[in-house]
């Protein structure tokens, strides 16, 4: 069993305990490092090998946003990002997505579930909270007119892999796209798959925002 490899980014040194705490009493996780703002989280990401790095958005300094974009871009392999904030709101969902967010959480999320928060983000898939799903996609629809260079990408898509990319982008889990398409889950995992790598999206997310970029949604809605 291979351990996901944890950073953990507060201001709070309280709070980044707590996670650290969580997160280190499970047998496939470790923390290799807590950061207190975005440049320490920066050069954290950069001397430790890291997986998932969980972020906090309101830090001084360099925010979590700015941090998670400056990550993605210069650390290689890039990790995952689940951004956390106690604020659920669009802004902050919208720009933790542009930045390249696998993920978003707020602090309040059970402990449970943020711990499958990051097995889930690890494993590929992404991760919204619940409440501001429909929200965001709904955001994302009003604030990205349809761009070429996804439609052209869409062209290498199968009739399939459309009709999986639409649900995906209506919010539904690979379980729920298996039972509306009467298939096996693993069909519809490999059909993710092969979407996020024709699409060269790095998650489930990113490949959502292409969709309403290249106006797929709006076609099939």
């Amino acid at each position: 069993m291979e351990t996901i490899r944890v950073l953990v980014v507060d201001d709070q040194e309280l709070v980044r305990s707590g996670f650290a705490m969580v997160i280190d009493s499970q047998a496939d996780m470790t923390v290799v490092a807590q950061a207190r703002d975005g440049h320490s989280a920066l050069r954290a990401a950069l001397d430790h090998p890291t997986d998932i790095v969980l972020m906090d958005v309101r830090m001084p300094g360099m925010d979590g946003i700015a941090a998670t974009e400056q990550i993605i871009q210069l650390v290689k392999p890039a990790p995952k990002v689940i951004i956390l904030t106690t604020f659920d709101l669009d802004e902050y969902l919208m720009a933790a997505i542009r930045a390249g967010a696998s993920g978003f959480l707020l602090k309040d999320t059970p402990p449970d579930d943020m711990l499958a928060a990051i097995r889930t983000v690890q494993a590929g898939d992404a991760v919204i909270a619940p409440a501001p799903t429909k929200r965001l996609i709904a955001s994302v629809a009003a604030a990205t007119p349809p761009d070429p260079r996804d439609i052209a990408a869409f062209d290498d898509l199968t009739e399939r892999e459309v009709e999986v990319l639409v649900q995906m982008a209506q919010g539904l889990s690979n379980q729920e796209i298996a039972a509306a398409l009467h298939v096996a889950e693993t069909t519809v995992k490999t059909h993710v798959g092969r979407i996020l790598m024709k699409l060269e999206a790095r998650d489930r997310v990113q490949a959502v925002v292409a969709a309403y970029r290249g106006g797929l949604v709006q076609k099939y809605s």
